[in-house]
């Protein structure tokens, strides 16, 4: 299994979750958990993805995400598990 952390904060807007989760959807990327709160109108979202069934790059996936989230004003990152916990590591 190809794991990715998938993360998105920004001011909270209607359908961000809708959005991103279509985006996933539409490319067979499967959301293994997911936790979101909003902190005094601020959207803050991780998600824990399965990234094996792509049919492109993950660098491909990773920029249109972050495209997406830039079309409806948050952030959205998308980093491999194994960097993530690299980059994470007290």
């Amino acid at each position: 299994m190809n794991r990715s952390i998938i993360t998105v904060v920004g001011k909270d807007t209607v359908g961000i979750i809708a959005k991103v989760c279509t985006y996933l959807a539409e490319r067979q990327i499967n959301i293994l958990d997911i936790t979101q709160t909003i902190v005094q109108g601020y959207f803050n979202m991780m998600m824990i993805v399965d990234t094996s069934h792509i049919s492109e790059d993950f660098r491909t996936v990773a920029s249109e995400l972050e495209a997406l989230g830039n079309s409806i004003g948050v952030q959205v990152k998308c980093q491999r598990e194994e960097i993530f916990e690299k980059m994470h590591r007290i």
